[in-house]
């Protein structure tokens, strides 16, 4: 059996991973939710703007289908050029290629950080272009996730407010 001794107690390294486990299923949860919305809406729609300062709905699904793969490439210290760069190379246009690109972002993401020790998981910190202070990948995780699941809140609201029937049950 494995321990990982810190903080003046000591963690199961399998309770660490159960962890990990649990915020990559999340992730999970809202990848699926994601694709099922994408999936609700109609070619006419991608134009729609709520107000003049806010994201297209295609801008948003863009932005929310990137998120994973952008995420992870800020968290393993990518320039702001290449950021950039990766984010202009993935100008998907349809609901298929966005959940598409979407699930590769996932896939990416659960295995980089499954591929991390339990000591990197938990104490290796990067530092993202745009801060002056680094975060640890756990962080960096829970960080993506939410991310995830505040613009799948937007994509939803956008929805509704296009008419879709949509409602608590399709993002389960």
């Amino acid at each position: 059996m494995f321990f990982y001794y810190g903080y003046e107690r000591m963690i199961l390294m399998s309770d660490v991973s159960i962890l990990r486990d649990v915020w990559l299923e999340e992730l999970k949860t809202g990848v699926r939710t994601t694709q099922q919305l994408f999936s609700k809406i109609e070619p006419q729609q991608w134009s729609y703007r709520p107000r003049e300062n806010m994201m297209s709905l295609l801008e948003l699904a863009r932005h929310l289908a990137l998120s994973p793969m952008i995420h992870l490439a800020i968290l393993q210290e990518q320039s702001e050029e290449e950021v950039h760069s990766l984010e202009k190379t993935l100008n998907y246009q349809t609901a298929e290629q966005l959940s598409t690109l979407m699930e590769k972002g996932y896939h990416e993401v659960e295995s980089y950080m499954k591929g991390l020790s339990t000591e990197d998981f938990l104490h290796k910190k990067t530092r993202p272009f745009y801060l002056d202070y680094a975060s640890t990948q756990s962080k960096w995780l829970v960080e993506i996730v939410t991310h995830v699941f505040h613009h799948r809140a937007q994509l939803f609201n956008y929805l509704k407010q296009l008419g879709h029937p949509v409602n608590m049950f399709d993002l389960y």
